[in-house]
């Protein structure tokens, strides 16, 4: 006998396991800090990258000027800057990585403790199912 309730719970998770939920598991599988971690390491990463790619497209459009003044110009001060601004570039966004990533590790695990709850909810229809066949 079909439990039009029941039907209607299992399209609602069906729907949810094949959108967003394979995201969501994938991310339930980490701990919090070892996701986050995992996320702000990738993002140093491609932060890094990202700055030694500009840094090398400076110095290519403005290689004569860059050329010309290489002997004026004091080579341990403009280290210094290249690294300070690097610094600031990977601390400003390792930060905004941790916060979007604390963000969604703490929506996806809120929406997994919803989907738990309705396979729970779903198991004890079908034991009351069973329960009701047997007596």
């Amino acid at each position: 006998m079909l439990n039009e309730s029941r039907i209607k719970l299992m399209t609602k998770m069906a729907s949810y396991e094949a959108n967003e939920g394979k995201k969501n598991m994938a991310i339930g599988t980490y701990f919090k800090g070892d996701y986050i971690g995992k996320e702000v390491m990738k993002s140093i990463i491609y932060a890094t990258i990202a700055y030694v790619l500009v840094f090398a497209l400076y110095v290519c459009y403005d290689f004569e000027f860059f050329m010309q003044d290489i002997y004026k110009l004091d080579l341990l001060e403009f280290g210094k800057s290249i690294i300070v601004q690097y610094l600031k570039l990977v601390v400003g966004y390792g930060m905004i990585t941790y916060i979007v990533y604390a963000l969604r590790y703490q929506s996806a695990r809120r929406s997994l403790r919803c989907y738990y709850n309705n396979l729970r909810r779903l198991n004890s229809m079908y034991r009351k199912e069973e329960q009701e066949k047997n007596k």
